[in-house]
């Protein structure tokens, strides 16, 4: 059985005139240990799936689960729970807290539980280890370059060993050396830790290096080429 089924999934807002209509019918699955780059011109509805995916948004019809669960059926705490615990965010902007450390940065996804233990401060310096931070671990962003903030965002997303990894655009804001570092981090944390990545990205580049890659246009997916 597939670790996420996303099934004829759906998405409309409405106007003032008729609905505008950004993902018709999008199905796809992914097991643990898979990765997908997400390509598709921009506005065409890559990162309103990412956040369907990621339940920050809700799709209109269809479903989403993850490992048998379907997360909308949950009430509100219990939903952000699941998010929390199962699915890790790395944004093209890496949303950063200026006055936190590299530490306290990584271990900001624990707080919603109260003050992290001493495992998972273990956690976060060895995820910080992980991504070649060790030495700038009680920096604050403003001390580090955009490719050091990446590599603290994508720690942050694996404190809590995520089940998922979403990645919206996550070198689109980086320079090439800096893109092709983000990206070998990623497939390489991915591996270590047995997740699924999902990758929403206009980099050729790196949706190369993904053993599948789906195309969304008019609202709908397919493999691409």
């Amino acid at each position: 059985m597939p670790d996420l089924i996303v099934d004829h999934v759906a998405k409309e807002y409405p106007t003032r005139a008729e609905p505008l209509v950004v993902l018709r019918d999008v199905s796809f699955e992914l097991s643990a240990g898979e990765n997908v780059a997400i390509l598709g011109p921009s506005g065409c509805g890559k990162s309103t799936l990412l956040h369907l995916i990621g339940t920050l948004d809700e799709p209109t019809s269809g479903t989403i689960a993850l490992r048998e669960e379907n997360p909308f059926l949950l009430n509100e705490p219990q939903l952000a729970h699941f998010r929390n615990r199962n699915i890790g965010f790395v944004f093209q902007d890496h949303h950063l807290l200026p006055q936190l450390s590299v530490l306290e940065n990584v271990l900001v996804p624990t707080l919603a539980e109260g003050s992290p233990s001493e495992v998972q401060i273990d956690r976060a310096r060895e995820l910080i280890d992980r991504v070649g931070l060790a030495e700038r671990i009680e920096h604050r962003p403003a001390e580090l370059s955009g490719g050091e903030r990446q590599r603290v965002a994508a720690a942050r997303a694996l404190i809590h060993n995520p089940i998922l990894l979403l990645a919206d655009e996550p070198t689109g804001s980086l320079d090439r050396t800096n893109a092709q570092a983000m990206g070998n981090l990623l497939l390489e944390l991915q591996r270590q830790e047995n997740t699924m990545l999902i990758v929403v990205t206009h980099s050729l580049e790196l949706a190369s290096r993904m053993s599948r890659r789906l195309e969304l246009d008019d609202g709908l997916v397919r493999e691409a080429e």
